[in-house]
């Protein structure tokens, strides 16, 4: 590298405070990666180094880019200037558009429909493969077809995990009236609306201490954990109070969840005449395993204190209290947290600061909306 290259037709001869610009971007790494790679591009080209700069084969070559943008680089700098040179290069014309019409329609279908077997999903250059296979083009690029898919809101490489409720279900309306009915009911502090959800959090330890983040670098933490078990975590939720409670518990078994029950009925809400309870239809969210945990008769006084209502099945959206338990993930648990001790500790920083300042749900939707908005949940009475 160290001889001077063939003569080209277009010779970069930078100055200091032009090599300066340039070594800033890189050493920065900050910008995007057109920019970055001109940048590069222009130090190596560079005659008024003591290496005389590189050619462009040789540029191409270690920084994997084309010998016509090396070109094109070196011909916007002595043309136009380096501003020029490190923008990105802008069409005068659109491209023509290869899907249009019925042919964009067909994409579409191809890119909605199961792919391939042996894939998960469509990916880019499977449908650019496709669409010449089925005749449908006679040549796409991946960028054209992702142009496309992009301007119809789709993204075949994207897929969730959603719950889908039953359409035209009489026990899935039925409960979910049930449920609305006590949302809209006056508040009455003899019987409060309390509402119940439980969810889990791993425990990981790390394994090298994390960098703390400084001005121009985020905190940084190492890839690698140890796991140290898994805590249940029990959300009980007055919304119309704007109080919660978490019980933080080595296991999700019926008898935690009557013990919860039995610390709500007698300490949380002593005073209660009855309490509104809505939980989901999980399988330890029974009365029965009151009777798991305590003699008869005092399961029994236990349950009679509690008004149940059960959130339909795939209806847990229902469930206020879900709504409680995504603020508490995104606020406290979106971190790892080594062991039982420091979650309970956390959580309860958590919960006081959230009980302090009263905050509440305003929860809008009503059995009227419920009869508008889903009504193909309601089964066609003839």
């Amino acid at each position: 590298m160290g001889k001077c290259g063939p003569a080209v037709k277009y010779v970069v001869r930078l100055d200091a405070e032009e090599r300066q610009q340039l070594e800033g971007i890189i050493r920065t790494g900050r910008g995007a990666a057109y920019r970055l790679l001109k940048a590069r591009i222009l130090l190596k080209a560079d005659v008024s180094t003591e290496n005389c700069g590189w050619d462009d084969a040789q540029i191409s070559e270690a920084l994997e880019t084309s010998l016509s943008t090396v070109y094109r680089t070196r011909r916007q700098l002595v043309e136009e200037g380096l501003e020029a040179a490190l923008a990105r290069k802008t069409q005068s014309t659109p491209p023509p558009r290869i899907f249009d019409g019925e042919k964009e329609a067909k994409l579409i279908a191809l890119a909605c429909s199961e792919p391939p077997k042996g894939y998960a999903r469509w990916s880019l250059r499977l449908l650019e493969k496709r669409v010449v296979e089925l005749g449908i083009v006679d040549q796409a690029s991946d960028s054209t077809i992702g142009r496309t898919l992009k301007k119809n809101a789709l993204k075949p490489h994207k897929s969730r995990y959603w719950v889908i409720p039953p359409k035209a279900s009489a026990a899935f309306v039925a409960a979910m009236e049930d449920v609305l009915t006590v949302y809209t009911r006056p508040y009455d502090p003899a019987r409060p609306l309390v509402c119940l959800d439980e969810t889990s959090k791993q425990l990981t330890k790390e394994t090298r201490a994390p960098i703390p983040m400084r001005p121009g670098q985020p905190a940084r933490s190492d890839y690698e954990y140890e796991r140290n078990g898994v805590a249940s975590l029990f959300m009980v939720f007055a919304p119309h109070e704007g109080w919660r409670h978490v019980a933080v518990r080595a296991r999700r078994t019926a008898v935690d969840y009557a013990h919860v029950l039995k610390e709500l009925a007698d300490i949380h809400f002593a005073k209660a005449d009855k309490i509104d309870l809505v939980q989901d239809n999980l399988n330890t969210h029974r009365r029965a395993s009151l009777y798991e945990a305590f003699p008869p008769a005092e399961a029994k006084r236990i349950a009679d204190r509690f008004d149940w209502h059960y959130t339909p099945k795939h209806g847990s959206w229902l469930n206020i209290a879900e709504c409680e338990l995504s603020v508490l993930a995104r606020q406290c648990l979106d971190r790892r947290i080594p062991d039982h001790a420091t979650l309970e500790t956390e959580v309860a920083a958590w919960t006081q600061n959230r009980n302090n300042a009263q905050a509440k749900t305003n929860w809008h939707f009503t059995t009227k909306d419920a009869r508008t908005k889903l009504l193909y949940l309601y089964p066609q009475i003839a």
